[in-house]
């Protein structure tokens, strides 16, 4: 939403974030907001309006968690509302008309209006309903809410998504279908609002519940199905169908995957409760995502973001491949805030890779590195994006203990990086940049205050604030700060960046609310539990085969879809099978959250590789190849919390400190073996013997430690005999 009518249509931002070689600064425009390809972008009172509407949306947020919290249900039920009508006048569902595509009929907008025609009768249904109910009625007459409010809000919601598909303005125009969207959104909470605060809340899940509750579900979940499929594409829309289709046709199919089965009317009363769409992942996006959100977006308008790739740029750029190195430590600032892998790609991959290229990457290495750098912002404590937060809600261990269990494995994936891109620079011969082409570090040093939002937070979490009271003080220190430099925060930047995190929390509430109807799906049909037992069967066989069949079934999960989302089903899925074959609760987590992190990208389908694809303009399938094999790391990391608790910080400090330093010397030698340098070059047999060596090293164990270690002794003498002939025997 921008009332810049020239913004460009699509969500990679241009390269123009070079500036002169002679400035001081290198990064101008990351904390830009990108504009999605289908986002409407409006002017006039439209702007004004939605602008309004966005900030109203944080500022209920900020005043709900900190000020005046109200009921936990009523309170869920109001963020998925606000959200869905925030997303349905934002975000078209089909294409813009432009030049070569022509605007939609008239008659099809006529159709358009008379839809709402239904969808106001609904809404005033609600109202007259709570009448009857104040009025001291004890439940509404069935044939009420089936014709009155449920059959019109089901037909009105189905028909308007229908239409939305078709309709093709230009871009600052608003649909009537999408207007439909909006009141049945506000219909469909409004009612859920209604008969949750009377005792009929108790009836859900029962044949009792009044039937205009299961309406109400069923439209709502179209609707979050509708707004996931526009802000986050198809992949996890088609795996709830597959979930949704499950609970009817579970009862049909054998095997452990049969189940009682559930009626149409007990499923959709109890889904829109806290066992599915306002069950964790909501709880989650509604408290602590919301409020990352709104401090991520006061330090883009501080533009903090572009201090730190500038302060990244003049601590590494004059390295060998100094750009790619720049690329990993900026992917990890920005993505501790940004919450996705692929918009971190987006953010920071349109300033890094162009240069990447430039010193002589290939555009494929040069995707690569800046896709598998920004999905690890993902692991990066104390922020993590938003998968860190849903693992302390489902598993009640404090948010502060799994962010220091993430230290030692994030070290490791971003070791393992860096020495990937340094051994491919030696390699290849590159150069770092030259000192007129990066920003002076000595000018940067003087704006470290900058830093201070993030030290304020990770101190206030660990002198034992609660996760919203850190947040908040972090978000306000955030405009506190930037009244010490360039970029100060007045009335007008505060409004700004409210309205900016009302925009960009859209995505991710509509996807946390879909993967809780995935996760609402599994714990009404129990297919968890049978899940569980079938990895309790294959661990009696082997506990490494229950484990790798865990890994592949977190990463099918989590492909296509935002961190967040993946992460939550296969906790759901995976994680409890893990815990019931004696695994620790987080150890089972981290490696679920690990894998479904590290989806972004795996091929066939990895979200960041794509996006990077995009802005390099390399192949997508090879750069997503490519950025596997850099983060093979997190593909083998996992394994060893299972073997090695002490990597989760779990152990006394002379193991935890063994298991760092000799996982980190194993990860220079993997990252060695996947680009055939070790202090030169190495040949296929010496690559075995490094792989060996490097597995011995991560796996954690004093005598596995003690051959890896050997192992690593032996290449380095035989490397450095090598080189010293090839020394001597060159020119003087």
């Amino acid at each position: 939403m921008s009332h810049n009518a020239d913004s460009p249509p699509h969500d990679v931002k241009d390269e123009g974030h070079v500036t002169a070689a002679s400035s001081a600064t290198i990064a101008d425009g990351v904390d830009e907001e990108a504009v999605e390809a289908n986002r409407r972008v409006f002017t006039g009172w439209q702007f004004l309006l939605f602008a309004t509407l966005a900030i109203l949306y944080s500022g209920f947020h900020l005043f709900s968690l900190n000020v005046y919290p109200i009921e936990t249900w009523s309170f869920r039920i109001i963020h998925i509302a606000g959200a869905l009508i925030l997303g349905y006048g934002l975000f078209a569902g089909a294409r813009f008309a432009d030049a070569d595509t022509q605007a939609s009929p008239v008659w099809l907008r006529a159709l358009g209006f008379a839809l709402l025609i239904p969808a106001a009768y609904t809404l005033v249904q609600v109202f007259l309903m709570q009448q009857t109910l104040a009025g001291g009625a004890m439940r509404i007459d069935p044939a009420v809410e089936n014709w009155h409010f449920g059959y019109p809000l089901m037909a009105t919601t189905a028909a308007a998504i229908a239409l939305s598909w078709g309709f093709r303005l230009e871009r600052d125009r608003f649909n009537p279908a999408d207007l439909v969207l909006m009141v049945c959104a506000l219909a469909s909470a409004g009612y859920l609002l209604l008969m949750y605060n009377t005792p009929l809340r108790a009836s859900t899940g029962t044949s009792f519940a009044p039937i205009g509750i299961s309406w109400a579900a069923i439209a709502g979940s179209l609707l979050i199905l509708e707004l996931t499929r526009r802000v986050a594409g198809l992949a996890l829309v088609v795996i709830s169908v597959i979930f949704l289709g499950y609970v009817f046709a579970g009862p049909y199919l054998p095997g452990f995957l049969g189940y009682p089965g559930l009626s149409l009317q007990r499923f959709f009363s109890q889904v829109y409760t806290d066992a599915g769409i306002l069950g964790p992942t909501t709880a989650v996006s509604s408290t602590y995502i919301i409020l990352f959100i709104i401090f991520a977006a006061f330090l883009q308008a501080s533009k903090v973001g572009d201090y730190f790739v500038n302060f990244a740029f003049a601590a590494a750029g004059r390295a060998r491949g100094g750009p790619a190195k720049v690329s990993i430590f900026a992917s990890g600032l920005m993505g501790m805030i940004n919450g996705t892998s692929a918009g971190n790609v987006v953010s920071t991959g349109s300033l890094t890779i162009p240069l990447m290229k430039k010193v002589g990457y290939p555009a494929r290495s040069a995707g690569a590195i800046e896709a598998a750098a920004s999905t690890g912002g993902q692991i990066m404590p104390p922020i993590m994006g938003a998968g860190a937060f849903i693992m302390a809600e489902v598993t009640g261990i404090p948010y502060t203990e799994i962010a220091l269990a993430a230290l030692i494995p994030a070290i490791l994936y971003f070791a393992s990086i860096y020495f990937m891109v340094d051994f491919e620079a030696a390699r290849k011969g590159m150069r770092g940049m030259r000192r007129d082409e990066i920003p002076r570090f000595s000018r940067l040093v003087k704006q470290v205050y900058l830093f201070a939002p993030i030290i304020i937070l990770i101190s206030a979490l660990f002198m034992g604030y609660s996760v919203i009271r850190a947040g908040t003080l972090a978000t306000a220190s955030a405009a506190v700060v930037s009244w010490l430099s360039p970029h100060k925060m007045g009335v007008k930047a505060i409004l700004k960046a409210l309205q900016l995190a009302g925009t960009m929390s859209i995505q991710i509430i509509a996807v946390c609310a879909c993967a809780g109807l995935i996760v609402g799906v599994i714990s009404l049909t129990g297919v968890g539990a049978r899940f569980s037992s079938l990895l309790l069967g294959l661990a009696g066989v082997s506990q490494l085969l229950a484990l790798v069949f865990a890994m592949l079934i977190s990463i099918l999960l989590g492909m296509g879809m935002p961190t967040t989302a993946a992460y939550a089903v296969a906790a759901s899925v995976v994680a409890p099978g893990l815990i019931n074959i004696g695994i620790q609760p987080l150890v089972a987590h981290f490696f679920v959250f690990y894998f479904a992190v590290v989806s972004a990208i795996t091929p066939p389908v990895a979200l960041a590789s794509y996006a990077a694809a995009g802005i390099s303009g390399d192949n997508p399938m090879g750069t997503s190849v490519a950025s596997f094999k850099i983060g093979l790391a997190a593909f083998i990391v996992p394994f060893m919390f299972f073997y090695s608790p002490a990597m989760l910080m779990e152990g006394s400090a002379l193991q935890i400190l063994r298991v760092g330093v000799t996982a980190t010397l194993g990860i220079v030698l993997l990252s060695g073996m996947v680009q055939k340098w070790f202090f030169g070059p190495v040949n296929g047999v010496t690559r075995v013997v490094m792989l060996v060596g490097a597995i011995f090293l991560i796996y954690g164990g004093i005598y596995t430690d003690a051959a890896g270690l050997a192992i690593a002794v032996a290449l380095f003498l035989m490397q450095r005999r090598q080189r010293v002939p090839a020394r001597s025997s060159s020119p003087s």
